[in-house]
């Protein structure tokens, strides 16, 4: 063995034990080193290029740090007003502007959407997310939401809610109801942004965010790859998010769903090792963040996802539909986490 492997080993075992103690729990020491809001493109696109192995070991190393190693936490999503969108966003098959068969709807009755919050907590979900196809709701749209907000509270549930663009006089009122987060993403990064949107601009989704922020509710802000961005375009997204003067509680990374349609249905389809690693960048660059394997998974072999649990993703949406477009059934997802040793989060 030369003295440049033996020095490696003795590393490598002496971070490695650091975490055996007890691989139940996360490691609660003081990381404070590691929380950063000052990162550069460079440190970005540096990370993005290391070596998968090496890649992915410093984000398990940063994950365990932070969070239990073989838990995911089980959330579900459901549309609670479908399509007829006036966005649009080009991967989005509720917008107006693109004809994909999906039709508008009218905001769900109270009672139904209790009614399947009840099904997905007897399914084992822990969080619960109501999205609606709206650019921005009206103040009677969010009195009609906060019912919905306190009604799946009352069920011992986490609530997540995504509605478009609010005012200061709506983030509050949802704060009044109790909303645990609020979900706005930011989808790509600014340069790329105008060719995948122009019904809005980047600064209306961060002044969203900061209104959220403002009014003391959790921020849920990630992006979707696989829309024809470059690398850089990923980098870009990532260090909006890792900048923020705050990070994003909730940072879900998607893969592009193709719905015929839509202007982005014939993009090639994106490596699924560069969607590993754009989950182990946000893992390592915001270590506190629960990152979420939210869309594509329905395309995913299970050794890709495994990969992505990996690499500090530890969420999921369970059930069979996410908003429009399928989501792998729960069977399918429980055989998997039996195979992975994986158990769900508890609240």
């Amino acid at each position: 063995m030369t003295l440049e492997s033996a020095i490696h080993t003795e590393t490598v075992e002496k971070q490695t034990a650091s975490h055996e103690e007890d691989t139940a729990s996360p490691v609660k020491s003081d990381h404070a080193d590691t929380i950063r809001h000052d990162w550069t493109r460079t440190e970005i696109a540096t990370l993005f290029d290391r070596p998968f192995n090496d890649l992915i070991f410093e984000a398990q190393l940063m994950h365990r740090r932070y969070f239990h190693p073989n838990q995911v936490q089980m959330s579900t999503l459901l549309s609670i007003k479908t399509g007829g969108c006036s966005e649009d966003c080009a991967y989005c098959p509720q917008s107006a502007s693109y004809d994909t068969g999906v039709k508008a709807e009218k905001l769900m009755a109270v009672q139904s959407v209790l009614a399947e919050a009840r099904r997905a907590k007897d399914g084992g979900a822990t969080r619960y997310c109501m999205g609606a196809a709206w650019r921005s709701p009206k103040d009677r749209d969010i009195e009609t939401v906060c019912e919905m907000i306190e009604g799946v509270r009352a069920l011992g549930m986490e609530t997540c809610v995504t509605l478009g663009m609010l005012t200061d006089t709506q983030t509050t009122r949802l704060r009044e109801a109790g909303l645990d987060y609020y979900n706005h993403n930011i989808d790509t990064s600014e340069e790329f942004y105008g060719e995948i949107i122009t019904t809005r601009t980047y600064q209306d989704r961060l002044d969203t965010l900061g209104r959220v922020r403002d009014a003391g509710i959790h921020v849920c802000c990630g992006g979707i790859v696989g829309m024809g961005e470059a690398r850089d375009d990923r980098v870009g997204m990532l260090i909006t998010l890792a900048n923020m003067p705050k990070h994003p509680e909730s940072v879900p990374i998607n893969m592009l769903v193709k719905v015929e349609g839509t202007p982005v249905d014939d993009q090639a389809a994106l490596d699924p090792l560069e969607f590993v690693r754009t989950i182990a960048v946000a893992r390592i660059i915001m270590p506190e963040s629960m990152v979420r394997l939210s869309a594509g998974r329905e395309t995913m072999s299970d050794e890709v996802q495994a990969l992505c649990f990996l690499a500090g993703a530890n969420s999921i949406f369970v059930g069979p539909k996410l908003l429009t477009t399928d989501n792998p059934e729960r069977d399918k997802d429980d055989s998997l986490f039996v195979r992975l040793g994986i158990e769900s989060m508890p609240l």
